[in-house]
């Protein structure tokens, strides 16, 4: 029989089922092949646990002369047990064998691979266990009894993190508790604001602020996200003077907001319909020199097109670009949306232009939103400023838009301005297809330009555009006639 040592209680196999893709299956006895036993059950053996047994002593104990480091463990289970479809789920039962081994320890880096191995699938039973032998069994480097080892904190806030974000805080406190007890010092902020953020997201906000005030009498500082967190729980649950009055506490203790917290309470202020205080803060940023985020100018033109106060959103964002705080990538869109909907497409315009002199330049589907805008109102010739204008950027509108476009122009006689335009477009990379031939085509038919018709005829059959001679011939029939037309008409 093989050399069988009894686990510690901590370390015991958890009897839960596994994953159903690959259920545990006990290990079976086996005599002693090595000078370090492996792990056994007296179970009927299967060819399922002969191969487990086998990949253990191919890829496990034959590293390192047979006898098992924490780096040849580490070694097995992140390059050899991990990428293994049948075994991967036996890592914890690994771990919990190498314990009973009498000339092995664990150490950091197993712990840290362990820990994380077992948070991220979710196996948070398992996971207590780990943590409570850690705290049992100190990591060698704290051998001198001395210092902790460094690395303690780090491997706490994982499992830590992992309980909070399942909702299982309990278990996160215990965690916490126990790392305290390890960690030389006071813990981090950061391990702090994860449990808060938890007991936030639970709407466990008495306990939240407990650990807050915990943290402050502990003598350690909260940072901005301490503070981010609390306001942003108290202004979901519509307890905005709460989270008005960690703003200001946080300004008292010398913590600087940031634009999360600005962003945070200027939503909160729109909200609650106080639209003067958000603005308000909003330039507050401007002065402490906070900068701009995309996401501060959708939470404000976003919040005053709901209450259609359109043009106190457009008079925000020019004063916006002209104090040079507009964030670049910061696409208004939607308000060109919404005034182009409402028919306002020519005020649409004069803000887009104001914008753009101080170069906050629109994206494609808001200067194709205000083309679109601009010819249900009929104005053509400012669609065709704006569009040259586009080009001259690199700007290219899609080929649906640009054909309407090109039809428009024509119908108002100016095919020598559409086909000047469908010469800079090609330039920047918009070829036309056949439907820009026979817009254009048409156009000079009407206006009687046959020259210039016959020149475009040329270069669709170039171009493969015309696919037999009776198209080409309708063609030619339609630029002959045309002069006759406009001499009949004069």
């Amino acid at each position: 029989m093989a050399l069988r040592r009894k686990l510690p209680p901590i370390l015991r196999p958890n009897k839960s089922p596994a994953p159903p893709s690959a259920p545990p299956i006990p290990l079976p006895n086996l005599p002693p092949t090595s000078p370090t036993p492996l792990p056994s059950v007296t179970l009927t053996p299967t060819s399922h646990h002969t191969h487990f047994l086998h990949f253990l002593k191919t890829n496990l104990l034959t590293f390192n002369n047979n006898q098992i480091t924490p780096a040849s463990l580490l070694h097995f289970l992140k390059s050899k047990l991990h990428h293994h479809p049948q075994f991967t789920h036996y890592d914890y039962h690994i771990f919990a064998w190498a314990a009973t081994v009498d000339s092995f320890r664990h150490d950091h880096s197993t712990f840290l691979f362990m820990v994380r191995s077992l948070a991220s699938s979710y196996r948070f039973s398992e996971l207590q266990s780990v943590l409570t032998f850690i705290a049992a069994n100190p990591c060698p480097c704290s051998d001198d009894g001395i210092f902790s080892c460094p690395e303690m904190e780090g491997i706490f806030y994982f499992a830590v993190n992992a309980f909070s974000k399942a909702r299982r805080m309990d278990d996160a406190f215990m965690g916490f508790e126990m790392m305290r007890k390890l960690v030389d010092g006071k813990p981090s902020a950061k391990v702090y604001n994860v449990l808060i953020n938890g007991f936030v997201k639970c709407r466990e906000f008495d306990k939240a602020m407990g650990l807050y005030d915990r943290m402050v009498k502990d003598r350690v500082r909260p940072d901005v996200f301490t503070f981010n967190i609390l306001i942003s729980g108290y202004c979901k649950n519509k307890k905005f003077d709460l989270a008005l009055g960690l703003f200001k506490e946080m300004r008292e203790r010398g913590c600087s907001p940031n634009v999360v917290s600005f962003n945070t309470l200027i939503r909160g202020f729109f909200g609650e319909k106080k639209f003067e205080e958000g603005v308000k803060m909003a330039y507050e940023m401007i002065e402490i020199g906070c900068e701009f985020s995309c996401v501060t100018c959708e939470i404000l033109v976003d919040g005053f097109c709901r209450e259609e106060r359109i043009s106190e959103a457009c008079e925000l964002l020019v004063d916006f670009s002209r104090r040079g705080v507009l964030p670049k990538g910061f696409d208004y869109f939607g308000l060109v949306e919404k005034l182009s909907g409402e028919g306002n497409a020519v005020r649409a315009l004069e803000m887009v232009n104001e914008l753009w002199k101080k170069g906050n330049l629109p994206s494609v589907i808001a200067c194709t939103t205000l083309i679109e805008g601009l010819r249900r109102s009929r104005k053509g010739v400012e669609a065709l400023g704006l569009i040259e204008k586009m080009l001259k950027e690199g700007i290219v509108p899609d080929r649906v838009t640009f054909n309407c476009l090109l039809q428009d122009l024509c119908d108002l006689g100016r095919t020598l301005d559409a086909d000047r335009v469908r010469l800079l477009a090609s330039s920047k990379g918009l070829d036309p297809d056949g439907m820009t031939y026979h817009i254009l085509v048409s156009g000079y038919s009407k206006e009687g330009r046959r020259k210039e018709g016959e020149k475009l005829v040329q270069e669709m059959l170039d171009e493969g555009f015309i696919p037999d001679l009776a198209t080409y011939n309708r063609y030619m029939h339609w630029l002959s006639n045309s002069r006759k037309s406009v001499r009949q008409a004069r």
